[in-house]
């Protein structure tokens, strides 16, 4: 298969480095600098400089030349730069909402085929706090197959050929299967879903339970109050999830629970360590800048604070990471706001 895979940051890099002995694989980023370092290197020095790229892997700055021939396009931004990339792909494929399957038509001006699109960013995009699925429904015409690829997954570890296991949500059940079997192979397990809502919530929240996670690592309370933070924020992720139509099972597991565990568990989880640098009272602006790569869960705390607020949705922990984040609440009184709750019946 003919895969494209849009943005060259860790996740894209890994994901070219994991399909392409297996399919024919080009690398898409508009930074032209960094394509050609690639290029001349092998390597992805920013991102991923110890893992080198196939020989075999593509490398352009050209989205035309990337799409070309594509069968499936896999947009590896973050969720902020997801519409504009996704409005791209519209601009060099027919625009028609009676559009035929992948495939069957091509645009005469590009001679592009009319790709399928996955997209594998978690969160939702500031200001609308619209789930991607929703941003691809207003931007991609309705005959375009699309999905999800989540799952508990770091980009290092993909790259290394570490077993991995995710999943591939679509409403279109076939498509959800096809493209599963298509990109699964022995290292990187793909299961295939239906229930997309699900598998977002999971991809989303969890970022922002990591962020929890890791100011809890940070102040030293121990394992125990670790395992109780991960439980109760599963609860809260559980009861967005099911109010926006997302399924249970889903949210217990792989791209609920099992991402939930492995970024609020992980030294390589960055909204991890924005936690543990929260609890040395770094500010955010400093935190960010030292990390140098996207925590979507510190942008994904604001929108989950105003979609919980609009649907009454209880949900205490991230509550208090967002008036960490955006109400300059010192994390040890967040902290102790929450332990100082009420107990009350576990499962109401």
């Amino acid at each position: 298969m003919k895969v494209a895979i849009l943005g060259s940051g860790a996740w894209g890099t890994a994901l070219a480095v994991s399909f392409a002995p297996r399919h024919q694989v080009t690398l898409w980023s508009r930074e032209a600098g960094e394509i050609e370092a690639m290029v001349r290197e092998r390597y992805n020095q920013r991102f991923l400089p110890d893992v080198p790229l196939p020989a075999e892997l593509g490398l352009s700055t050209s989205l035309n030349e990337a799409l070309a021939g594509a069968e499936l396009a896999i947009v590896a931004v973050p969720v902020a730069g997801l519409r504009s990339t996704l409005q791209q792909i519209v601009s060099l494929s027919p625009l028609s909402n009676s559009l035929p399957q992948a495939g069957e038509r091509t645009n005469e001006k590009s001679n592009l085929k009319i790709p399928a699109v996955i997209w594998v960013c978690k969160g939702f995009e500031s200001g609308t706090s619209q789930f991607p699925h929703q941003i691809a429904e207003e931007v991609l015409p309705a005959s375009f197959p699309r999905g999800v690829l989540s799952g508990p997954s770091f980009a290092q570890e993909v790259a290394r050929s570490q077993p991995t296991a995710m999943t591939l949500a679509s409403t279109d059940d076939e498509f959800a299967q096809r493209t599963a079997k298509a990109l699964h192979h022995s290292r990187l397990r793909i299961y295939s879903s239906t229930d997309v809502v699900g598998v977002e919530i999971g991809g989303a929240v969890k970022n922002v339970l990591a962020i929890a996670a890791g100011i809890c690592d940070g102040m030293k309370m121990g394992l125990n109050a670790r395992a109780a933070l991960l439980t109760r924020g599963l609860a809260e992720m559980t009861r967005l999830g099911l109010q926006m139509g997302g399924r249970a099972e889903t949210l217990g597991g792989l791209s609920g629970v099992g991402d939930l565990i492995l970024t609020c568990t992980g030294d390589l989880s960055r909204n991890r360590q924005v936690g543990m640098l929260l609890a040395q009272h770094k500010s955010l602006d400093t935190i960010l800048s030292e990390l140098g790569h996207v925590a979507e869960g510190v942008y994904t705390a604001r929108e989950v604070h105003r979609i919980a607020q609009q649907r009454g949705v209880e949900m205490p922990i991230c509550e208090a990471v967002y008036r960490v984040l955006y109400e300059n609440l010192p994390a040890g009184k967040a902290v102790e706001a929450l332990l100082s709750r009420q107990p009350g019946s576990e499962f109401q």
